[in-house]
């Protein structure tokens, strides 16, 4: 079989939003694909069943059954803006529902199957060319930019008449909803507190279909970001006493919230942009969930009275589940694919995989998962892509993750392709989860809390020390590269050591101070992440012992970690002579290396590979 290359970057057919007919005998997704002609991510509704080749049911996303099974909605683009359409199963062509000025969310069907809830913006039309004018943060939002007066809120549409109305409303934003058993009421998560541009929160909610004022289910010592009715019970996502830290599951009632017992020390998943993971569900009476466990993000699930087990037990990624008539679908990435369908029967030891889209003809190198000692004796966990017949020592590739509470899994990543292509150039690539990485329970997870850089650099270079002694790498080839905190991280590290000879800084962040005050997330960064003396935690202070060539990669559009990070930290290498190039994607915003156009993901992973060949060279250099 073939090695990966560059041009892989467009073939990569990836599943999502899986959704499992209420019988349990099919289930309908959206399958993201790349139109190279036109540069564009196309989303397509599919259908897979157990016996059956997959097909092609429209073009669209979000599917979600009916009640009974005969209806598919799902969310496709009329007039640039999506709008809930409604397909027929037992014969037709699908219809739109929805005429949201601004468009429409994901449908939630009501328990009869006569209405439709969604989350969608609300508001006036924007004017793009009127002066935008705030008194309160939170006024722009990554890869939405300006928000420009507009909310998210609460409708419902009748399905016989298209009729819709808005059920929330005000200065907030509402999360998805969830419908009650007996169908009068929606639960959703949102922040009402008057100052919640000041400070992280969330609560639990329930409203009237017919409208009114939201009642708040849940206090202030948890912060909920989510909130489902499974069956009878009502179940919040939420952290309690903090921004960071684990995210846990509490059953609502009249006595408040009580929390879920699961026996894990692990991060509850509920699935947003770049961290995998599902809502729960139910499965017969057990609860399902996603908790993310050395890396890899596995389905749990709670029988009655018993602590949480694994569903999914391998090494893999789940990002997207549903359940019904006893069965569970879901969509994982493993070693071999970035996303499949898989279907879990009952009494079946193991799932079986639907469909075959993501690249199954590759060769491709497996990771493999290491352990290394950090000075002070905390143990830290790794993964290794290289071809075990490369001349050694060789040329090696620190690669580091975002968030910092992201992890990396031991899995295919559809848009770190260079991975697989630097190892078949006898490079090995060195993937780190060091302290504040998520999946090593809650003290691992918080113990870089106000020293980024500084609690973590240990873990980092003592990993690269172990595959230096072990005569893997060479100490005097070694790069270092990382997208977001990983950009922070590969700027720390090269101003803080003479240890690598090159770097590769995606969506960096350079100086805290600045992007406390530029960031749609920058206070929260300033008061939970890195409180004190953010100079001292900020790579550019360093910036003066920089020697390694640097490329700086980002978004035009990027309001995470606005591109005057990395502007900053071009200016000042270059104001010293050291190499330096700055490539700005247009349009671009923080997640674009995931979801952006293919052409900049081709050319992110191209400009990578060629920067570390022309500082640090190849096996043989």
């Amino acid at each position: 079989m073939p090695r990966i290359g560059l041009d892989d970057v467009h073939r990569f057919a990836v599943p999502s939003d899986p959704a499992l007919r209420p019988d349990g005998g099919a289930v309908a997704y959206t399958l993201t694909t790349t139109d190279r002609e036109a540069d564009e991510n196309r989303a397509e509704v599919w259908l897979a069943a157990p016996e059956a080749e997959p097909r092609r049911l429209a073009g669209g996303s979000a599917p979600r059954w009916s009640p009974d099974g005969r209806t598919l909605a799902f969310l496709r683009p009329v007039d640039g803006r999506p709008q809930l359409h409604l397909l027929p199963m037992d014969g037709g062509e699908p219809y739109a529902l929805t005429r949201a000025p601004l468009g429409a969310g994901p449908a939630r069907w009501s328990p009869d199957g006569t209405r439709i809830a969604y989350a969608g913006p609300a508001g006036p039309e924007p004017d793009p060319n009127a002066p935008v004018v705030t008194d309160r943060l939170g006024y722009k939002a990554d890869g939405a930019g300006l928000l420009r007066g507009v909310t998210t809120h609460l409708f419902v549409v009748d399905v016989a008449s298209g009729e819709s109305a808005q059920v929330t409303e005000g200065d907030f934003h509402a999360g998805e909803p969830s419908w009650s058993p007996d169908g009068t009421r929606l639960a959703f998560a949102a922040d009402l507190d008057a100052d919640r541009d000041l400070r992280p929160g969330g609560a639990a909610y329930t409203v009237p279909v017919s409208g009114g004022e939201p009642e708040r289910l849940t206090g202030p010592e948890l912060l909920c970001g989510g909130v489902w009715w499974l069956g009878e019970r009502l179940v919040a996502a939420a952290l309690k006493g903090g921004p960071v830290g684990h995210v846990r599951l509490y059953e609502l009632g009249p006595g408040g919230a009580a929390e879920i017992e699961t026996g894990l020390d692990r991060n509850v998943m509920t699935g947003h942009p770049g961290y995998p993971g599902a809502s729960p569900a139910l499965l017969g009476d057990d609860l399902v969930f996603c908790a993310r466990d050395g890396g890899c993000t596995h389905l749990y699930r709670i029988p009655g009275g018993e602590l949480a087990t694994k569903i999914v037990p391998e090494e893999v990624s789940v990002a997207g589940a549903s359940t019904a008539a006893g069965r569970v679908a879901y969509v994982a990435a493993t070693p071999h694919s970035a996303g499949e369908i898989y279907l879990l029967e009952p009494g079946e030891p193991a799932a079986r995989r639907l469909t075959a889209h993501a690249l199954g003809d590759l060769d491709l190198y497996v990771p493999q998962r290491r352990t290394f000692t950090a000075p002070d004796g905390t143990l830290i966990e790794g993964f290794v892509w290289r071809d075990e017949s490369a001349a050694t020592p060789g040329p090696l590739l620190l690669d580091v993750h975002g968030g910092p509470h992201n992890a990396w899994a031991p899995v295919l990543d559809g848009f770190r392709v260079y991975r697989q292509i630097l190892a078949a150039r006898g490079w090995t690539v060195l993937a780190i989860n060091p302290r504040a990485s998520d999946g090593y329970g809650e003290s691992f997870y918080t113990a870089a809390v106000g020293a980024w850089g500084l609690a973590d650099t240990q873990d980092f270079l003592a990993a690269v020390d172990a595959l230096v002694a072990e005569g893997i790498a060479d100490p005097g080839r070694l790069a270092v590269t990382g997208y977001s905190y990983g950009g922070y991280m590969t700027c720390w590290l090269t101003g803080t050591t003479d240890r690598f000879r090159a770097a590769v800084a995606g969506g960096a962040v350079t100086d805290l101070t600045s992007m406390s005050g530029t960031s749609d997330m920058g206070l929260a960064l300033k008061e939970h992440e890195c409180p004190g003396d953010l100079a001292a935690q900020s790579p550019l202070t360093h910036v003066g012992r920089v020697t390694a060539p640097t490329l700086l990669l980002h978004g035009e559009s990027d309001d995470r970690c606005p591109i005057g990070q990395s502007e900053q930290w071009f200016a000042a290498l270059r104001e010293r002579r050291v190499p330096v190039t700055l490539v700005r994607y247009p349009g671009a915003s923080h997640l674009f290396q995931g979801g952006g156009r293919p052409s900049h993901r081709h050319d992110y992973n191209d400009r990578m590979i060629a920067w570390l060949e022309q500082w640090v060279g190849g096996p043989e250099s």
